[in-house]
């Protein structure tokens, strides 16, 4: 190495060290103001019948800013979907197809469709199947595919079933520890417009195409195909087109969608969320994953981990790449556009909302006003109502952002 190249590295070596001996000043500065901040607010009359945990890391100086109650096991809501979706990142990929096919078994022949009429069509001499794979997407557009396929090989009658293939997940229509009560769509691995018509909008499609068919359709459910079928079409959309629906708008059956793309069942799903944790070397029989959504009322996480999840995303840009994008931004979009607007944190707080009877809480990345890169978590339970838990979020996210 000659002396100017050697030079030149110093060069750099210095630039770096120095921008991360300004970087640690700057957090030196504002983190004890930060600390005795989020305790005043901490003072609050609410905190003497209501639970809370706050959790902030920097993540540009790797090190823990705020604590409170951080290990607290406690119910997420909606923050369930920041674990959800990073592991069906980290384990399936962006580019995972969600798949519904429409294929048939048997032969297709020329023949007429009315005794009477001399047009020559064909007939499917067979059965019919449309498998589902839960995809939330599924709309008007796909459903005319499939009913093109069917004229494309113009099938005019179909003389065998149709079958609605459910195999993909099991028969369970609710999640795990889900409220009898709450206002929640059926899980069934075909859907149409995110809703559980699927096989009516099909029958009827057949109907306003005049394609002749049985009277009902039959359903498939833990079931493989035990004969060969031949594919007529298939529909797919992707992890990354819907993750900004189920993160922005907080949809609980785009996020069962997600969760049970990782298995069959809800325990198969659970199962691949319990191995991410061990790898953010955590202990996995210290939290229960019961769901996608966040609707149970059995998961159980702590800040400690929502924050672990959060600074792996925040490492590895192809996760970050999609769940950034797809979090909610304070006074701009999704379920946080009304919060924290005309404030220091409008546009810097990107976070995931969560909300449950007496449960309420925040997890995201908050960006302050040196440029700092912050991951948290804020849990509040047992408040009486959620406005005062999210009064409380806002409060401390306009203080991180300061």
């Amino acid at each position: 190495m000659n002396k100017k190249t050697t030079h030149n590295v110093l060069k750099i070596l210095f630039a770096t060290l120095l921008a991360l001996m300004l970087s640690m000043g700057a957090a030196a500065q504002w983190g004890p103001a930060l600390v005795h901040n989020i305790d005043s607010l901490l003072g609050h009359p609410m905190f003497q019948r209501t639970q809370v945990a706050v959790y902030v890391y920097d993540l540009d100086a790797d090190t823990v800013v705020y604590d409170r109650g951080c290990r607290q096991l406690m119910r997420p809501a909606s923050v369930m979907k920041v674990l959800t979706s990073t592991v069906a990142l980290q384990t399936l990929g962006a580019d995972h197809p969600f798949k519904t096919t429409l294929s048939y078994s048997g032969t297709i022949e020329n023949d007429t469709l009315l005794p009477d009429s001399v047009e020559q069509h064909n007939v499917l001499h067979g059965d019919l199947y449309l498998r589902g794979g839960f995809d939330p997407l599924f709309g008007p557009d796909d459903m005319k595919a499939f009913i093109q396929a069917l004229r494309d090989r113009d099938i005019r009658r179909i003389d065998g079933t149709v079958y609605a293939d459910l195999s993909f997940k099991d028969t369970l229509k609710w999640g795990h520890g889900w409220c009898w009560d709450d206002k929640a769509t059926t899980l069934t691995p075909l859907l149409y417009n995110a809703k559980d018509i699927f096989m009516t909008r099909f029958m009827q499609s057949l109907d306003t195409d005049s394609i002749a068919r049985p009277a009902s359709y039959r359903r498939l459910t833990h079931t493989e195909l035990e004969c060969d079928t031949v594919i007529l079409c298939c529909r797919t959309h992707t992890i990354s087109q819907m993750i900004g629906r189920m993160m922005k708008e907080s949809d609980n059956l785009f996020a069962e969608s997600l969760f049970y793309q990782l298995g069959r069942s809800g325990r198969k799903a659970a199962e691949q969320e319990y191995a991410f944790i061990r790898q953010l070397s955590l202990n996995p029989d210290d939290y229960t994953v019961a769901d996608g959504s966040g609707l149970s009322l059995y998961n159980y996480l702590t800040p400690e981990l929502v924050v672990r999840v959060l600074r792996h995303a925040w490492n590895t840009p192809r996760l970050l790449n999609v769940l950034y994008p797809s979090l909610p931004i304070a006074g701009y979009d999704g379920t946080l556009k009304k919060r924290m607007k005309d404030t220091a944190a409008e546009g810097n707080i990107h976070a995931k909302t969560g909300t449950l009877s007496k449960v309420s809480t925040l997890a995201g990345y908050a960006t302050t006003s040196s440029g700092s890169h912050l991951a948290f978590c804020i849990f509040n339970q047992g408040v009486l109502n959620s406005q005062e838990g999210r009064d409380f979020q806002d409060r401390v996210c306009l203080q991180m952002v300061k």
